[in-house]
């Protein structure tokens, strides 16, 4: 019976191994196989090609324009000498460009009464530049009419 005993945990030791060698074995042939995938073309876009292949956009660049809004420093409440120093810019069709600039003192105005009526927690959050972000275009899509912009960049968000 000793000899049995022996044995097994030579079996289990050997049959322990072809698991390992046949995970290795597939994981070399997935790879493969997703590099000649990407180097055939099947994935547009990750081939490595030149810059020119892959970022040629000049027929495809929508009609765009940037109405830059003038930089706003809002004292924060509730802190003491605390600061918000922020910085955008809006993008609009170029046919709307000059409507928008019209109304710049109005979004100035919308994004100035927002950013003094966040909070201070709310600013520091590591997802709260998404969510304001959000909040004012919104707002500034109210005050300039559906359709006239399409985004807002921000540029300079300081908290100090």
């Amino acid at each position: 019976m000793d000899d049995t005993q022996e044995s097994s945990p030579e079996v289990a030791e050997k049959k322990s191994k072809i698991p390992l060698l046949i995970g290795f074995v597939l994981m070399l042939a997935c790879g493969a196989g997703g590099y000649l995938a990407v180097m055939a073309g099947v994935i547009p876009g990750l081939s490595g090609g030149t810059s020119h292949e892959v970022h040629d956009t000049s027929d495809t660049l929508p009609d765009i324009a940037f109405v830059a809004l003038d930089p706003l420093i809002v004292s924060l409440p509730g802190a003491v000498q605390r600061h918000l120093r922020f910085s955008a810019q809006l993008e609009v069709a170029s046919a709307h460009a000059k409507e928008v600039e019209l109304l710049r003192p109005r979004v100035m105005d919308v994004l100035n009464g927002y950013l003094r009526a966040v909070d201070i927690a709310e600013l520091e959050e590591p997802t709260a530049l998404f969510r304001l972000r959000a909040q004012m275009l919104r707002r500034v899509q109210m005050v300039t009419g559906e359709g006239r912009v399409r985004d807002l960049l921000v540029i300079e968000f300081v908290l100090n």
